[in-house]
């Protein structure tokens, strides 16, 4: 089974976020990087006011159900993508693109960063061309995609999974 990191970046929900941190503990995942404005639980040192902080942990503790002290996490204001190369992970990028590959014909490399982007936009673009590989799940109903949390406990069973 492969390394896997995830990474979830600007990502508006609690709940989705509660959801990812609960679907990352179920496929045993390594660690989860948040990043830009995702909202994300208490952290050392965090100079976040309080309050504010302490709300958003409770917020997210309702999907989470005590993932969110599982499962290791920390925040950076952007996506630590260079790092991560330079570490070994290979960068998937779980998006709909003209460049996407169908996830369930991928191979996943032994290390492994899955990037979420934004429940409305997605991966933005400067994000996706700094992508080792962009995957896409394919959708045969209406609409155009699935929920970020969906998509990503998805996503995860396949890269799992082989």
């Amino acid at each position: 089974m492969p390394e896997i990191i995830v990474i979830a970046h600007n990502i508006r929900s609690t709940h989705n976020i509660g959801s990812i941190f609960r679907s990352c503990d179920g496929f045993g995942v390594a660690k989860i990087i948040i990043s830009g404005y995702t909202p994300y639980p208490t952290i050392d040192n965090d100079t976040r006011l309080p309050h504010f902080a302490d709300k958003l942990t409770r917020q997210i503790h309702k999907t989470a159900l005590g993932a969110e002290t599982t499962v290791p996490f920390e925040y950076h204001g952007s996506p630590p993508i260079d790092t991560l190369k330079e570490e070994g992970f290979s960068i998937a990028g779980l998006e709909q693109d003209q460049r996407s590959v169908n996830l369930a014909h991928f191979t996943p490399p032994t290390k492994i960063a899955l990037l979420l982007g934004n429940e409305i936009d997605g991966i933005y673009p400067e994000l996706r061309d700094q992508c080792d590989t962009l995957l896409e799940i394919p959708m045969r109903g209406h609409k155009e995609s699935f929920n970020v949390s969906v998509a990503t406990g998805i996503a995860l069973y396949q890269l799992t999974s082989q």
